[in-house]
């Protein structure tokens, strides 16, 4: 009975494990493509919606995302 758990825990762990393994190896080839300046003005743009002073921008909100927002602030 004990060793049932003990192995589910272990299974749980490692999934974890593989899990945060890829997230790290994302966040790594993030930081070498921000090293490049034309990747840090690409991402500043996407992310934080910079632009240059001669620069208008237009966000486009589509219904989807936002019903796949909503649905995800349900679930938490």
């Amino acid at each position: 009975m004990d060793s049932r758990i003990l192995d589910k825990e272990i299974n749980e762990l490692e999934d974890n494990k593989k899990y945060y393994q890829e997230e790290i190896a994302k966040d790594e080839q993030s930081i070498k493509n921000l090293n490049n300046p034309g990747q840090t003005e690409k991402y500043a743009r996407e992310k934080y919606f910079m632009k240059k002073d001669s620069e208008d921008i237009y966000i486009i909100d589509i219904e989807e995302d936002r019903i796949k927002d909503s649905l995800e602030g349900a679930k938490q």
